[in-house]
């Protein structure tokens, strides 16, 4: 199957949600794209600010203690407004981790991945405590995991049960019978027209983006918006089938320079973030996984939190010794155009620290220079 040919094989949405029974309100809704005019992320009034400028908290956790991830969780948001205005719209809500590459990637020689370049799922256990504090009904764990055994091998599945939330992998339809077709929001598609989703993405309240503090060979850096590449399943997005990534995403890599970028910022507009984490407490500069080989651990004991993703990343990328605003060939932009600059330029939300709030810790004391990855 051809990238070019993905919007003839599936439904469009009216008639998924005709079948579903979904509204087509309801859907609009749960992306943040109401009748009162919601058209983007960065637009929303549900965006926490601060003096007009949308907030993004840092605390400090040197380790992934499940008491301090859950305190320091909770103080960033109490910091950034809360979970009200998240909820605002429902209490059905799904967290998308990065569980990238799958068990047959080893990781670093003796330092767990988690603790490296994946989502630590004490994270996500703090964030989805939270969220049923806060009244949250369905609540579920999401992504497009290489191999059904990440779950296990990376702590998921007793995190799911503690939560009572269901692990949906997004590479596949279930508990769906088929998938739905999503377009991005407001404006013209950068380069695909619609995107392949499991349904669940369409249905949501709320979307939260629980993501690692990385480099990226080709993106730059790998924040919460870049999280949502693994929202597709891999196998439409291959140029051939023997491919074990979305090998079309990227093409070849003077292709993938602009395109990588433009796709980070469809499926944004296509899958808005509600609400963005970043696990900075231990992680790895230089590259995104082990097959970048001058990947290494570093560990910035750190969190962020806010409810504009640019920003969120914006604030990340500086405390990674990174201009936010810079771009190719710059670093950490050295193989790809920025997609924050791209984002800020389309009114998702600043890049420019000089409109961005940045609450609890200063990020002039926690800033610590990573090697971008070439």
């Amino acid at each position: 199957m051809e990238p070019g040919e993905l919007k003839y094989q599936y439904p469009l949405l009216e008639s998924f949600t005709q079948d579903k029974g979904i509204t087509r309100r309801k859907f609009l809704v749960s992306m943040g794209l109401a009748a009162a005019g919601l058209a983007l992320p960065g637009c929303q009034p549900n965006a926490a600010r601060v003096g007009g400028k949308p907030a993004v908290a840092i605390a400090k956790a040197d380790l992934y203690d499940r008491k301090l991830v859950r305190k320091q969780v909770e103080k960033m948001l109490d910091s950034i407004g809360g979970l009200r205005d998240v909820l605002a719209h429902g209490n059905r809500v799904a967290i998308k981790t990065n569980l990238t590459g799958g068990t047959s990637n080893k990781g670093l020689p003796g330092i767990p991945e988690i603790e490296s370049y994946l989502t630590h799922p004490e994270v996500v256990r703090a964030i989805g405590e939270l969220l049923r504090d806060a009244g949250v009904k369905d609540l579920y764990i999401v992504e497009a995991v290489y191999e059904k055994e990440s779950w296990s091998a990376y702590g998921y599945e007793e995190i799911a049960k503690s939560l009572n939330a269901p692990l949906i992998d997004l590479n596949e339809s279930a508990p769906y019978q088929d998938y739905v077709n999503v377009a991005p929001s407001s404006g013209s598609p950068m380069i695909y027209e619609k995107y392949i989703f499991n349904p669940i993405l369409a249905e949501l309240d709320a979307f939260v983006s629980v993501s690692k503090m990385k480099c990226h060979n080709t993106a730059g850096v790998t924040h919460s918006m870049k999280n949502l590449f693994g929202l597709v399943p891999y196998r439409f997005y291959r140029l051939n089938s023997m491919d074990a990534s979305r090998s079309a995403f990227h093409n070849s890599p003077t292709v993938a320079r602009t395109r990588v970028p433009n796709i980070i910022i469809d499926l944004n507009r296509a899958r808005p973030v509600t609400l963005s984490i970043i696990d900075g407490i231990m992680t790895t500069e230089a590259g995104e996984g082990p097959w970048i080989s001058a990947m290494k651990q570093i560990k910035p004991g750190l969190l962020f939190a806010g409810k504009n993703p640019v920003a969120t990343d914006a604030v990340a990328t500086a405390a990674m010794g990174f201009d936010p605003m810079a771009d190719f060939p710059n670093e950490p932009f050295v193989n790809g155009i920025n997609h924050l600059n791209i984002a800020s330029k389309l009114g998702m939300g600043p890049n420019d620290l000089a409109h961005i709030k940045v609450v609890g810790e200063k990020l002039g004391d926690v800033t610590m220079k990573f090697k971008p990855s070439y």
